[in-house]
C-alpha cells in the first residue's frame, strides 16, 4: 500500500526527471538559436546580453524567493569567479567562435565532450583514481574524436573545431574547479554568481574587441537572442539546479547526454545542416564515452553477479 509520503515522493521524483528532461530540449534547441543570433550578433555582443540578462533574471528570482545570494569567505568567492570565468565565460564564447568556424551540429559534438576532459583532469588535480570505466571513457573519446577529426585534416583542421574543443576544456576545468572549491551557497546564489563572472569576463572582451551591437537585429536573429537568453540560459539554469537538487547527480549528469543529440537534430531542422557519416559515427563514439565517464562506479545490488 502507497502511502502518502511515498506518493509524494514519487511525485516530487518524476517532476525532476521531468524537469531534466525538458532542460535538455531546451540546451539542445540553444545551439542553433545562438547560431541564428550570430548572423547580427558578434559573439561577443551575443554573450553580453544574453550572460547579462540570465544572471539579472536570476538575481530577481533569487530575491522573489527569499534565497540569499551571499557566499562567505574571500577564498570561496574568488574561487566562484574562477569557476564562473571557466564554466560560463569561457566555455560561452569559445563555443559562439565555434559555431562561425564549422558547423553548429560539429560544435555541439565536441563540446559535449566535455565529461571526457573533466575526467582527465579529475584525475590529475583532484587526485580521483583512473579506472577501468574511465580509462574505457578516455580510449571511446579519443576514438570519437579521431573519427570526427579525421576528414578535415586534409585541408587543415577548421579552427570552429579547436574553439568547440578549447569549450568543452574551459567547461571542465570549471566544473573540476568548482568541485574541489566546495562552495557553500543556494544553488541558484552559485549559478547566478558564476554568470556575473562571465558577464565580467566577456564584457571586457567586446571593449577590448572593439566590437558593437550592430546595425540592429532581423526576425529570426532576434528570436534566437531572445531564446538564447530567456530560455537558454536563465530558465535552464533555473530547472537545472532544481533537477539537480532532487535527483541523484549521476542520472542528472546522464540526462545531459542528450543535449548534443536534440542538437543535431534541431540543426538539421531549423538550420538545413547535413551532418556527414564521420561526424554521427564520432558523435556515437563520443556519446559512449560520456556514459561511461559519467556511469555509475559500481552497479546496484540487483544487478551485481551472486557468488
Amino acid at each position: 500500500m502507497t502511502t502518502a509520503a511515498g506518493a509524494g515522493s514519487q511525485r516530487t521524483d518524476l517532476a525532476a526527471r521531468a524537469s531534466m528532461l525538458l532542460v535538455t530540449v531546451v540546451w539542445g534547441l540553444n545551439w542553433p538559436a545562438g547560431r541564428l543570433a550570430l548572423q547580427d550578433l558578434s559573439p561577443w555582443a551575443l554573450r553580453v546580453v544574453s550572460f547579462g540578462c540570465a544572471a539579472a533574471v536570476l538575481m530577481a528570482v533569487a530575491r522573489r524567493q527569499g534565497v540569499s545570494l551571499r557566499i562567505e569567505g574571500r577564498r570561496q568567492r574568488l574561487d566562484l569567479a574562477i569557476a564562473g570565468l571557466l564554466n560560463t565565460g569561457g566555455f560561452g564564447i569559445l563555443a559562439a567562435f565555434a559555431q562561425l568556424g564549422t558547423s553548429t551540429s560539429r560544435t555541439a559534438i565536441c563540446a559535449y565532450t566535455m565529461p571526457i576532459w573533466a575526467t582527465a583532469l579529475a584525475c590529475l588535480f583532484l587526485g580521483e583514481r583512473l579506472d577501468r570505466r574511465r580509462i574505457v571513457a578516455l580510449l571511446l573519446g579519443i576514438a570519437g574524436l579521431g573519427v570526427l577529426m579525421q576528414p578535415l585534416m586534409a585541408g587543415g583542421l577548421p579552427s570552429g573545431v579547436i574553439f568547440a574543443l578549447g569549450s568543452a576544456v574551459s567547461w571542465a576545468a570549471g566544473t573540476v574547479w568548482l568541485k574541489r572549491a566546495r562552495i557553500q551557497g543556494h544553488p541558484i546564489a552559485i549559478a547566478a554568481w558564476q554568470l556575473v563572472a562571465g558577464t565580467a569576463a566577456v564584457t571586457l572582451g567586446f571593449l577590448l574587441d572593439g566590437a558593437d551591437m550592430g546595425d540592429g537585429l532581423h526576425l529570426l536573429p532576434a528570436l534566437g537572442l531572445a531564446y538564447n537568453t530567456l530560455i537558454g540560459s536563465a530558465l535552464a539554469y533555473l530547472l537545472w539546479f532544481q533537477a539537480v537538487a532532487r535527483l541523484p547527480a549521476s542520472v542528472a549528469g546522464l540526462g545531459t547526454l542528450l543535449v548534443p543529440a536534440v542538437g543535431v537534430v534541431a540543426s538539421v531542422l531549423l538550420l538545413g545542416e547535413r551532418p556527414a557519416a564521420t561526424d554521427l559515427a564520432g558523435f556515437a563514439l563520443i556519446s559512449l564515452a560520456a556514459l561511461a565517464a559519467l556511469a555509475p562506479a559500481t552497479l546496484p545490488s540487483r544487478f551485481r553477479s551472486r557468488p
